[in-house]
C-alpha cells in the first residue's frame, strides 16, 4: 500500500498538466476547469498564463525537480483563485451546488498541494522562514482538504437525485452507493481533521476516486471525446485520488 501512496504525487501532478493543456487548447476559461472560473477576466492571454504556470508547476512535480517550490506555487494559486475569484460571487457558492463545487475542488486541490510541499525534500529556497512557512501551510492544507471533503459529502445529500443520475447504469442501486459515497467523504474528513484514523480513511478516499475515474469518468470521456467539461471532470477525480494519497502519506509521515 506504501508503493500506492507514493503514487500519489504522479496522480496528482499528471491532472495539472492535463488542466494546464486544456487551458492552452481552449485559449479560455471553462465552468468546469479549475482553478479559475469561467468569467474571470483576461481572455485568452489569462488563459494561456494560467495553462503555462500548470504545466511547469505539473512537470516539475513529476520531475522532482524544484518540486516542493512548484507544489507550493500551485498550493497558493489554487488558493489565491478561491479567495480572490470565486468569493466575488459569494451567494452563487453558498447558494449553488455548481458553484460550491468549483469553489471547494481548487481548495481541495490547495489542501492537498501544501501537504505536498511539506513532504518533498527541500531545495531552493532554503531558509528557516521559507520552511516554517511550508510546515504552516501544510496544516492549514490538511483542514482545508477535511473540510472539502466534509462539505463534499453533505451536498451528497443535498443533491442525491441529481448525482444518481451520473452512476453508470450497470450499476444497480443508484442513490444507495450515492448515499454510501456521501457517508464516507463525511467520516474521512473528519478523520483527516482530528487526525485520527486520518491516514487510512485519506487512503479508501483516494481508491474510491480512482475508481470513479475507471468506473464513471472514463467511459463518459470515451463516448464523448471531444466534451470538455467530461475531460475535466476525469482530470479532477484523478487529481482528487492523487491528492488523498498524498495526504494520507503525509499524515502517515506526521504520525
Amino acid at each position: 500500500m506504501d508503493r500506492w501512496l507514493g503514487l500519489g504525487r504522479f496522480f496528482f501532478a499528471i491532472p495539472m498538466v492535463g488542466f494546464g493543456v486544456q487551458y492552452m487548447v481552449y485559449g479560455r476559461y471553462l465552468g468546469g476547469l479549475p482553478p479559475v472560473p469561467p468569467w474571470t477576466p483576461g481572455g485568452a492571454f489569462g488563459a494561456y498564463l494560467t495553462g503555462a504556470v500548470l504545466i511547469v508547476a505539473g512537470v516539475s512535480i513529476l520531475a522532482n525537480w524544484k518540486a516542493r517550490l512548484s507544489a507550493t506555487v500551485l498550493g497558493l494559486l489554487f488558493l489565491l483563485c478561491v479567495l480572490l475569484l470565486h468569493t466575488q460571487r459569494l451567494s452563487a457558492v453558498i447558494h449553488n451546488g455548481n458553484d460550491r463545487t468549483r469553489a471547494l475542488e481548487p481548495l481541495a486541490l490547495a489542501g492537498a498541494a501544501f501537504m505536498l510541499a511539506a513532504m518533498l525534500a527541500v531545495d531552493w529556497p532554503n531558509s528557516r522562514r521559507w520552511n516554517a512557512a511550508v510546515a504552516w501551510l501544510s496544516k492549514l492544507g490538511r483542514w482545508l482538504f477535511a473540510g472539502s471533503m466534509v462539505i463534499f459529502g453533505v451536498q451528497h445529500f443535498m443533491y442525491a437525485g441529481f448525482i444518481a443520475t451520473l452512476v453508470t447504469p450497470w450499476i444497480p442501486g443508484h442513490l444507495f452507493w450515492v448515499y454510501v459515497t456521501g457517508i464516507g467523504m463525511i467520516v474521512a474528513g473528519l478523520c483527516i481533521a482530528i487526525k485520527i484514523w486520518g491516514g487510512l480513511a485519506a487512503t479508501w478516499l483516494g481508491i474510491m476516486f480512482l475508481l470513479w475515474v475507471l468506473v464513471l469518468h472514463g467511459p463518459r470521456v470515451a463516448a464523448q471525446l471531444r466534451n470538455a467539461d467530461e475531460m475535466s471532470s476525469l482530470l479532477v477525480a484523478l487529481a482528487m485520488g492523487g491528492a488523498s494519497f498524498v495526504v494520507a502519506q503525509a499524515l502517515k509521515k506526521d504520525n
